[in-house]
């Protein structure tokens, strides 16, 4: 499971530098004591802070605590907090108003709505 997330997060960091960004994939970001994404990419005017996650199911959670603490180093970092879901092989990005909350007071993305409520890469990267 680790390893799936990791591979995901370096796919993610090719796929800004192909597009010019400066990126990296912050090791340890689910176990580090401090708020931090797992991947921060810039292209010197924008800086982008990401929750990236890969699935093969039809939705995909973030624990409101990953969002708070993404809020969080975002507004410290001066960032833009952005959700990456790979669902099967497609990635879709999220604004953080995007999301919808859980009964269990989570947050989650269906694979169904990923593609109305989602921006391209192309999009936030322009």
């Amino acid at each position: 499971m680790k390893a799936k997330g990791s591979n995901a997060e370096r796919q993610l960091v090719a796929k800004f530098w192909s597009k010019g960004y400066a990126s990296i994939r912050v090791a340890g970001s689910g176990s580090s004591r401090f708020p931090c994404p797992d991947v921060l990419a810039s292209n010197g005017k924008k800086i982008f802070a990401v929750e990236a996650k890969a699935t093969k199911k039809d939705y995909q959670y973030f624990r409101k605590e990953q969002i708070t603490d993404l809020i969080e180093f975002s507004r410290i970092f001066l960032s833009e907090p952005i959700l990456a879901v790979k669902f099967s092989s497609n990635w879709y990005f999220f604004k953080l108003n995007a999301l919808k909350f859980t009964p269990g007071g989570d947050f989650s993305i269906k694979k169904s709505d990923a593609q109305s409520i989602g921006i391209s890469f192309d999009e936030l990267t322009s």
